[in-house]
């Protein structure tokens, strides 16, 4: 229950109905946009990949993927994805995608390990998307620009949404703040890694966090990021290190940050072998992903993924991400949020 938020006085805006129509409408225009802002077309995506390649996505390193057996192979075990961050890197080879254009699919996942909340559910459902670079993009500027390429989608698509439902009123800044972890820290020193993003959204409104999973001066990363993915270790233009982040808006409805995506430019050969060592995981260089990349034979690409439902419950201003998509909730948070008028699907 401590991750249950109830907003005093809360109401939906929109009722059940307004909701299932609402997220058909918003997940199309904004897909729509994001395919044409960074030059994406839509591929078929796995739901579960074999194990012990090191394909799957083991997100901060900790998180268990849900696994079973596959009978016809000899019940060689298979893994529900955490994410797809290295299966999007390995389509871009095989498809064969040129700089500058890049691929997104709906990926769908399970996790059991998260918290259960107003915004972690066991089931994930995201745009996950993957654009080829060139060496000359791997850069902080770069970063930046796809950033507010994706920041522009999200604007556009509130618009959207409001003038369907004109109950729902815009709240999004009109632009969005870069600030690198570090130098988050250096201005919230006592605060945890989360009291830092409630208190930059508190102050900019949207917010793109530079830099994570690094330690910092404080000898901790803002959070943690696996290290055979996104580059967090390379320096950047600004002085400081990492060429990934999370986006941050500032939700009026909880009343704190909320992140919307975690994206970055990925790891090359160099900054993998460097991130591997640092983490005391270089045995991950044998897998299948990790002997392609070293290999050369992966292109240069960065990537991200993007909530879908995360996306609906805040464009939808609902409390609760139960309120937008159907999962499994503790008895005791499904009873809370009845009496407060959530009502979860």
């Amino acid at each position: 229950m401590s991750y249950l938020i109830i907003p005093k006085g809360y109401r939906s805006l929109l009722t059940p109905e307004e909701t299932e129509h609402g997220i058909k409408l918003l997940k199309d225009y904004f897909q729509q946009s994001l395919a044409k802002a960074l030059k994406l077309r839509r591929v078929t995506a796995p739901l579960f990949v074999l194990q012990g390649q090191g394909i799957n996505d083991d997100l901060n390193g900790v998180e268990r993927a849900v696994t079973f057996p596959i009978k016809d192979l000899g019940d060689k075990r298979a893994e529900v994805v955490h994410s797809l961050a290295k299966w999007k890197r390995m389509s871009l080879a095989d498809y064969k995608i040129r700089p500058g254009h890049g691929i997104y699919t709906d990926m769908n996942a399970i996790r059991a390990d998260e918290n259960l909340g107003n915004l972690h559910s066991l089931y994930v459902d995201q745009w996950d998307w993957e654009r080829t670079i060139t060496a000359a993009n791997r850069n902080l500027g770069f970063l930046k620009r796809c950033v507010k390429q994706i920041y522009s989608a999200m604007l556009d698509t509130e618009e959207f949404i409001c003038t369907c439902y004109p109950q729902l009123r815009p709240f999004l800044s009109r632009s969005i703040h870069f600030i690198h972890s570090e130098e988050l820290l250096r201005m919230y020193p006592e605060m945890s890694a989360k009291e830092r993003e409630d208190a930059a959204c508190r102050k900019w409104g949207s917010v793109f966090i530079i830099g994570i999973g690094m330690p910092l001066s404080d000898g901790n990363p803002h959070d943690l990021r696996a290290p055979d993915y996104d580059d967090w270790s390379t320096p950047n233009e600004d002085g400081f290190a990492g060429l990934n982040g999370d986006l941050l808006v500032w939700n009026p409805v909880l009343g704190r940050a909320f992140e919307v995506s975690s994206m970055g430019i990925r790891v090359d050969a160099p900054a993998m072998h460097r991130q591997l060592e640092l983490c005391g995981k270089t045995e991950r260089e044998e897998l299948y992903f990790h002997r392609q990349l070293l290999a050369g034979k992966l292109p240069l690409s960065m990537g991200g993924g993007i909530g879908q439902s995360r996306l609906c419950m805040l464009f939808l201003q609902k409390a609760h991400i139960g309120e937008i998509q159907a999962s499994i909730w503790p008895e005791e948070q499904r009873k809370a949020c009845l009496r407060a008028g959530i009502k979860l699907i």
